[in-house]
């Protein structure tokens, strides 16, 4: 909890009591359905709070922003961000049924009331939204032939024009080489946002068609 106050000084204390909860909950679960690797929840902060959190630090969802997380997982970036921005309307997507049990369950025990899991693939997903936030997903190319019908691009409502957020690792200039011309990128450095070790090499994927 420490990087989460040295990052987010300005938290309430009822967004500082639910960050608290997600270790023993995600403890809990985990002995149940493993969703985070066992060598990886004593990290749970900095590995996956605060890697979510990293979108907080790019852009500020306005209020009643729709946002759809593609391969929720275990509930990362969705519930961090549900936390953090309690009047954005998130829909956190995945294909394993069990994960999203834990992302439901998660969610209740916390009173999230803001965030909707849902057991689907993401090409099933038929409702839209301004923004889709993805972490390790998929290839770029591959995120933008799946949600290209989930996004809305008629409602524009911030500087960023609606589109993919995606939390990436490793060369992101080769997966750029794959997407249309026609799409306008960026791509950020999370070190350039939260300058922590752990987040060398990774970066905010940010694509528009």
């Amino acid at each position: 909890m420490e990087l989460i106050h040295k990052y987010f000084p300005d938290l309430t204390p009822d967004q500082i009591a639910k960050y608290e909860q997600l270790y023993d909950l995600y403890i809990d679960w985990n002995q149940k359905i493993n969703v985070i690797s066992r060598k990886d929840i004593e990290n749970l902060y900095l590995n996956h709070v605060l890697h979510s959190l990293c979108i907080a630090k790019y852009i500020t969802f306005k209020p009643d922003t729709k946002v759809l997380d593609l391969g929720t997982g275990g509930g990362f970036p969705a519930i961090p961000l549900a936390i953090f921005f309690p009047d954005v309307h998130f829909t956190a997507v995945d294909g394993t049924k069990k994960k999203i049990l834990v992302v439901q369950e998660v969610a209740d025990a916390l009173g999230l009331k803001n965030i909707k899991p849902i057991h689907a693939r993401a090409e099933e997903h038929k409702e839209k939204f301004e923004f889709v936030v993805t972490r390790a997903v998929a290839t770029a190319d591959k995120l933008v032939t799946w949600t290209e019908r989930c996004i809305d691009f008629d409602l524009q409502r911030h500087a960023l024009p609606n589109g993919i957020i995606a939390l990436k690792g490793g060369s992101v200039k080769e997966e750029l080489k794959g997407l249309s011309k026609k799409a306008y990128t960026e791509t950020k450095k999370l070190t350039d946002l939260i300058p922590e070790e752990r987040f060398e090499e990774k970066y905010i994927l940010y694509v528009q068609r």
